[in-house]
């Protein structure tokens, strides 16, 4: 069975941060503990917890994820 996937990366929190990964995702997603493959080159272990969805977001995974979406990252804006 194909999963219907719209982006050819998944998010998954893992060592304090969102990164995003372009291993197969499964149904409900990376279980905790799963090591995948990071957009930032790194292999680590998933921690899919309520808490791990709220860390932020890694720089380098995001900065990838944007290239791969054709998306450029918007700028920061000031909220002084």
């Amino acid at each position: 069975m194909t999963t219907y996937r719209p982006r050819p990366y998944s998010w998954v929190p893992a060592d304090g941060l969102r990164h995003a990964s372009t291993d197969a995702r499964p149904l409900g997603g990376y279980a905790t503990g799963v090591v995948v493959e990071t957009l930032c080159g790194h292999q680590l272990r998933a921690d899919n917890t309520d808490i791990g969805w709220l860390w932020e977001t890694c720089a380098g995974c995001n900065a990838k994820a944007h290239e791969l979406a054709g998306v450029p990252i918007p700028p920061v804006v000031d909220a002084r």
